[in-house]
């Protein structure tokens, strides 16, 4: 008896089910829309009296003469030749500095000291050879004049010579390195040693960062402060391929960085040549007022301007936007059948925007261009009632 149940309730199922879903053809026999399947979730129908009623108008893509704005995004960064590492050519003890995060210095302030034994040693060398090679020069003079009159070996005279040259270039080797050091010669040369040298800032800035501690021995060329120079920040953008061709030298760009509602502007100053493996191209943008209380790394919103060009397109009212994606209808053969169908946009203007379609779309394809957003109600009514038109 129990089994004799649940087989008669399974056929009622079977038999609603089959009874409920439509066939998919007319008596006709024409393939009728279904609900819900496939592409089908995106037609809808409306009756004649509905079409006057939302005063429907369709035409197809039309190109135009738009002008407008990309809108990309980016960031502030500086260029390389005023972002600097600070380091010594030489090791030595970080004995004395003031510097924090945050501090700005001017070129040419002395912003640490450094100590080794090494640095007097190198002092005392200088001081050494230069004595020697003056004592010498004087040597190879006696000895020029006595080569002239013969009183002495012209092989003498050569070893003079050769070690008046060896002497010399010791002499200016260990100068440059003084000069390395920030060390003064002409003090030096006075008789005054000193045991800390200083290290100076090359640029003026803002100290970004700070590797040394007091007592911290810091071996040669290793990054003790970072200085930025704010002065020349530029804007950073990053833009898609697909508005490379829209991009051009020269060009006006208007930003707002994250941390701010004022608008500031910029000019396109240089545009990448590799497109990065999203898609991307870098454009280099130089500041029309600079500030020196903007922070290298700073995101932006920015809209770069595109000129005039004859770009495919459809008035704004066709284009309809849900979420965060842009629709327009498409007419279907049967009257007042219209298929929606995702789009890209681009520039606007003049009431009209630019469009870009998928591959496919017919050339002579023709989108509601008035009543769009009433078909996208529609459509977003009956997917609530569970019905597709």
């Amino acid at each position: 008896m129990q089994k004799l149940l649940i087989i008669f309730f399974a056929a009622a199922l079977i038999s609603c089910g089959n009874s409920s879903k439509p066939s998919g053809k007319d008596s006709t026999g024409k393939e009728e829309h279904t609900d819900g399947h496939g592409h089908e979730e995106d037609i809808v129908e409306i009756t004649a009296a509905q079409a006057r009623t939302i005063g429907l108008q369709t035409a197809e893509v039309q190109k135009r003469s738009l002008s407008g704005a990309i809108k990309v995004n980016g960031m502030l960064d500086v260029p390389p030749q005023q972002m600097l590492s600070i380091s010594t050519p030489f090791g030595g003890i970080l004995r004395n500095t003031q510097l924090l995060e945050g501090y700005w210095v001017r070129k040419g302030q002395v912003i640490a000291e450094m100590e080794h034994p090494d640095y007097i040693q190198l002092q005392q060398d200088y001081l050494e050879t230069k004595a020697q090679y003056g004592f010498l020069e004087q040597e190879l003079e006696r000895q020029q004049e006595l080569s002239k009159e013969n009183v002495t070996a012209r092989k003498t005279l050569q070893k003079t010579e050769a070690d008046h040259r060896t002497l010399k270039v010791r002499m200016e080797g260990l100068r440059q390195k003084l000069i390395l050091m920030n060390i003064s010669i002409p003090n030096l040369e006075k008789g005054t040693i000193i045991r800390a040298i200083p290290v100076v800032a090359p640029i003026s800035g803002y100290v970004t960062k700070v590797n040394a501690n007091i007592g911290k021995f810091v071996n040669a060329n290793e990054p003790m402060f970072e200085i930025v120079d704010t002065e020349h920040l530029h804007a950073e953008l990053t833009v898609f391929e697909k508005d490379i061709p829209r991009l051009k030298i020269g060009r006006k760009v208007r930003f707002v960085l994250s941390n701010e509602t004022e608008e500031r502007t910029a000019t396109v100053h240089l545009i990448g040549r590799e497109i990065d493996a999203d898609r991307t191209i870098r454009v280099h943008c130089h500041l029309d007022r600079e500030d020196r209380e903007m922070m290298p790394g700073t995101y932006l919103k920015a809209w770069v301007e595109t000129g005039a060009m004859e770009v495919p397109s459809l008035p704004d009212e066709a284009i309809v936007m849900e979420g965060d994606k842009y629709y327009v209808f498409i007419a279907e053969e049967e009257a007042n059948h219209f298929k929606r169908q995702e789009i890209t946009t681009g520039v606007s203007g003049n009431g009209y925007t630019e469009v870009r379609l998928p591959d496919g779309t017919p050339a002579n394809a023709r989108f509601a261009v008035k009543g769009a957003g009433d078909l996208m109600a529609a459509m977003m009514n009956s997917g609530e009632a569970g019905h597709a038109h």
